[in-house]
């Protein structure tokens, strides 16, 4: 069992992983700006703080004697806050608490980073250089929120540099995260429901149809902080389901939406993800175990039992 402080730990992600980790044995320390009453946090240690202010972060990161730090806290949707105000709160966040964790003499530190940094959606058109996507395609930011984004990646990175091998960091990349409620009716992030995203195609497309479960990003951080010491150090993972949120082949679907993408889509199986998983399978022995038909139909079979 170790001791983790989650950070950003009452948001839409943060309480499936605060969730996921205790449920796994772990004692978890959730930090926000104020308490939350979400069931996911009942049971666990909340601190109440600005994680803008680096000097009460690191004491209060040093008063939590934990053994490892998930930092999930930040602006979480793109263009949700002026441009400058994206930027200077993630990457001030990221300083604050990743810097604040090495200061502390926290030995496994992990942020949350995203897919955005890849550049999709880039109003002067995007074509990456081949399909699926993973941790060697070129990042191309092309807004404050996935500059940050990679900002965090490359700050842990900094901060490898500077502890070499005492300090074990990494990134991940969650895809669109489905919160568990939201597989039965729930809307989604973009205020949306699971079955309005895959009714109109045109929904997803903005995040080339990637998804991943809540519980599976628990089980994949679960996985990472344990296998930290012994993979190569300040490593990126992107975290996505096996499958696309699609009901039609994104050879097809792709191109409609990235135009000049014909050529580098047609390598993409079916609905097959766009985006590969397969470095956190091989380094880490970690699979998805939430798809989005079993987890449709498993919400249709319990809402047909009767009350």
């Amino acid at each position: 069992m170790s001791r983790i402080v989650v950070t950003g730990g009452a948001g839409r992600l943060g309480r499936s992983l605060v969730a996921g980790l205790a449920a796994r044995g772990h004692e978890v320390v959730s930090f926000d700006r104020l308490p939350s009453e979400a069931p996911e946090l009942v049971a666990v240690e909340q601190v109440a703080i600005d994680l803008m202010d680096a000097a009460a972060t690191a004491s209060a990161l040093s008063d939590a004697r934990a053994d490892a730090v998930v930092h999930l806290a930040a602006i979480a949707v793109p263009f949700s806050a002026p441009e400058d105000v994206i930027m200077r709160t993630n990457t001030g966040l990221a300083v604050s608490v990743l810097g604040g964790a090495v200061t502390a003499g926290i030995r496994k530190v992990v942020a949350a980073s995203s897919p955005t940094v890849l550049g999709y959606g880039a109003p002067t058109g995007w074509v990456p250089d081949r399909f699926p996507l993973d941790e060697d395609t070129p990042p191309l930011p092309w807004n404050a929120y996935a500059l940050s984004k990679l900002i965090i990646e490359q700050s842990l990175r900094m901060l490898q540099r500077q502890t070499g091998d005492d300090v074990r960091f990494a990134a991940f990349r969650p895809c669109y995260v489905i919160a568990p409620e939201e597989w039965a009716g729930a809307v989604t992030q973009q205020g949306h429901t699971v079955r309005d995203r895959l009714d109109d195609p045109a929904l997803s497309a903005p995040a080339v149809f990637n998804y991943v479960d809540a519980r599976d990003v628990a089980a994949f951080t679960d996985t990472l902080l344990e296998a930290l010491p012994h993979i190569p150090n300040a490593e990126t993972f992107f975290v996505a389901a096996d499958d696309a949120l699609a009901r039609e082949p994104l050879a097809d679907l792709v191109p409609q939406f990235f135009p000049g993408t014909d050529e580098v889509a047609a390598a993409l199986t079916g609905t097959t993800s766009a985006f590969s998983n397969a470095k956190a399978k091989r380094l880490l022995g970690w699979s998805p175990a939430h798809h989005w038909r079993a987890e449709l139909a498993s919400a249709d079979d319990r809402q047909d039992v009767p009350a």
